[in-house]
This record gives structure tokens, sequence and C-alpha cells, in this order.
């Protein structure tokens, strides 16, 4: 997506949250209602009973805590945290539509091979031989160049090695060795109300911005975007903590001062509504980028749209949740990609996937999410239903972008 319309543009996506995750507010809402009436009676009650000076100090010295563990874990944290800086050669700017002489002014002086910068946003290193991780629509820019300015303000060149097909994630590297990284945690271990904190290139000017909130959703699958395109994060965090242009690719850390996420997108339609990466998806295609020097992506090779069970009076449900293989909107799209692991393997359009590898749909278990718990050349059980039989395949899978 080509963000190149502004000298110092924030690069940033934007959510339009989804159902899911617009329930989960409402929900959240109306616990805060509740709870908020019930801080307040309490409050009716006891207003007049004096705090004994032991459960003060309790008290305070457990504030004295957290923000002790908050700054330990940021100075920490911080120094593996840098700003990329997207440039490309003055001549090669796409002014478009949205051309301005102000930010762009054109002279017969000018060199038009100069590199200016036509955006940024955040990484983090997570090896000391200088891999680090950012969002894919931070680098999705042709023909451009890529830094990073540590914290010390040193702008050191980088290459971009890959970026995942199906995840917000990219990969870079900087020669080098002995930089600061990040230690990886779980997102799987994950619980809301869990505090969380986000650092992050604020509005791309102001680096290190540290901002502290709370796990407010898990799983939540979200429509990011911008004016260039639009894509689905599947198992997202939602979050309080601020985040703003410039956080893309961030982390987003505990207060063990363990990565857990990485920064993605924020809503326009709340207030304080961000949303992460799990680290877990981001783990893989690091581990694939140092085995293999690429990101490693399995594929099963159908179009499809998720669909509930129709019950039929007298028969049983089998399923809750179906993958149902579409044809595309353009001519020529079929359900079942031509040459595709599931075309080999004999599925049809208008089958419905209702598990693969015994693992059931759900809404918690796209069938996206779990075709990419497995391997290129893995073969699995895809578990289909077809004119009301059904069937069980074993599909050989096969890495995304081989056979297309």
């Amino acid at each position: 997506m080509s963000e190149s319309n502004s000298s110092r543009e924030q690069t940033f996506m934007v959510i339009a949250v989804t159902l899911a995750a617009l329930a989960g507010a409402v929900s959240g809402a109306a616990s805060a209602f509740l709870l908020t009436g019930m801080f307040d009676v309490s409050l009716d009650t006891t207003m007049n009973t004096p705090v004994s000076e032991q459960v003060m100090e309790s008290r305070i010295v457990e504030l004295i805590e957290e923000e002790s563990a908050t700054i330990a874990v940021v100075e920490r944290v911080t120094p593996a945290v840098v700003s990329i800086v997207v440039k490309k050669q003055r001549g090669d700017v796409d002014t478009g539509f949205f051309f301005s002489p102000f930010l762009y002014p054109e002279s017969s002086d000018q060199d038009p091979t100069e590199l200016i910068e036509v955006s940024s946003g955040t990484g983090f290193f997570v090896s000391e031989d200088g891999y680090l991780l950012t969002n894919r629509h931070v680098v999705d820019e042709l023909d451009a160049s890529y830094f990073v300015v540590n914290n010390d303000g040193e702008e050191l060149p980088a290459e971009l090695i890959d970026i995942d097909p199906f995840h917000d994630i990219a990969v870079l590297s900087v020669e080098g060795e002995g930089f600061p990284a990040v230690t990886l945690g779980d997102s799987g271990a994950l619980q809301i109300g869990q505090t969380v904190i986000a650092i992050g290139n604020t509005l791309s000017e102001f680096r290190n911005t540290v901002t502290k909130g709370v796990v407010s959703g898990i799983n939540r699958r979200v429509t990011a975007g911008n004016a260039y395109n639009t894509e689905i994060i599947d198992e997202a965090i939602q979050t309080d903590a601020a985040i703003n242009p410039g956080n893309s690719g961030g982390p987003l850390i505990n207060l063990l001062g363990e990565v857990i996420g990485m920064n993605t997108a924020v809503s326009y339609e709340g207030e304080s509504v961000g949303f992460a990466i799990p680290i877990n998806e981001a783990k893989r295609a690091v581990e694939d980028v140092k085995t293999y020097g690429r990101i490693v992506r399995p594929w099963l090779g159908v179009r499809y749209v998720l669909v509930e069970a129709e019950q039929q009076e007298g028969e049983e449900v089998v399923y809750e949740v179906g993958a149902l293989i579409v044809a595309g909107e353009q001519p020529g799209e079929t359900g079942v990609v031509e040459g595709s692991p599931a075309y080999l393997a004999g599925l049809l359009d208008g089958d419905i996937i209702t598990a693969v590898g015994g693992v059931m749909l759900s809404e918690d278990n796209a069938l996206a999410e779990l075709i990419s718990a497995y391997h290129p050349d893995d073969v699995v059980e895809i578990t289909v239903l077809r004119d009301g039989v059904e069937f069980v395949f074993n599909v050989t899978l096969a890495e995304y972008g081989e056979t297309e």
C-alpha cells in the first residue's frame, strides 16, 4: 500500500471494528457501568470509615512496586526499539492525486536521485545479530530504501528480508552484532485485565513514547486498513494503551518486560481502542527467516466464507462453523485454486470444511489459523460435508507461492 504522500507521513492502520469487537466493547461498557455503580455504593457506605494506617501503607507499597516495575521494564526494552524510516528517490515519489508542492516542491536544482523520507513506523530487535520485526504495512513500498534510527539517534541502513503473506508482519536485518534485543513472551497466556505497555514512534516524531493500559480483549477479528488497502487481522489483542500513528510495528510488553504483541492498528470509532498482533504469530516468522532465509507458510488453496450450521428438522448438527468453498468475484476465480493442494486432493466448490486434523472449526478456530499450525509438506486430514455427506481427505500442504 503506497503511503508516500507526505515527507513525514505516519504509517498507520485504522480499524473498522467488526461485530465481534463491538460486542466486546458493549460488554465492557456494561461491566464498567455495573462496577462503577457498585463502587459508588461502596463509597457511600464507607465514606466515613477511616482507612487504617496499615492498609494505607500497603496500598502505597503496591503502587510503588507497580511503578518501579513499569520503569524497570521500559528501561530494559527501550534500547531495542527503533524507528523504521522509509525513503525513496525524489524522482520515484508518486505524488498522485494528493500531490502538494509544499510537501514535494519541484525545482530544477533538485537531484531526482536524492533519497527523501516518505513514511515511518516502529520496529524492535529480536536478536543480537540484527534481525528486526515490524508491520508489513510499514515497509510496503516499491523501490524503497529502509533505515532504522536507534535509541541514540544513529541512522543505520536496513535490508527487508521478507514479508508475511498472511499476517501484517515483516522481518528486516541490520548488519552488525551486539544489538540490544527484546525477550519474546507467550501471547497464548494473556489474560483480560493484564497490564501492558506500548512503546513506539508516536506521530513519527516522538521516538520511544511509552503508554500503559490493560488487555481489553483477546482473539478479536478486525478489519484494518487505510485509503489504499485493507486486511483481516485474526486473533488480535485489544488494548486501551494509547496507540497512535507511527506506533505501528512497536512492541506491546507485559510487566516482566516480555513482548507479547506487536502494535498494529487503532480504532477511530472508539476512544483508546488499539489492536496488536499476538507475538506467537511473529515468532514463527523469525524462526523461518533464521532457518530458511524467508518466511514459510503452508497453503491449502481454497477461497471460502464462514457459515453457521443449518439444522434441518430431525437432523443432527455435525458442526458449529464451517468454511464454505466459494468462487471469487473475478472471472476464473474458482473456489478451489487449480493446481493447489486442495485441488490435487479432490476438494470441490461447494464443499463445507468442518475440521482440520480432527479439530472442528469454530469462532476461535478459523480455517486459516488451523492450517497455519502446520508446515509445507505436512499431510493433514481435511473433513468436509458434500451434499450432506461427510468425507475426509488427506491433503499434502504446499508452501505458499510455490504452486500459485
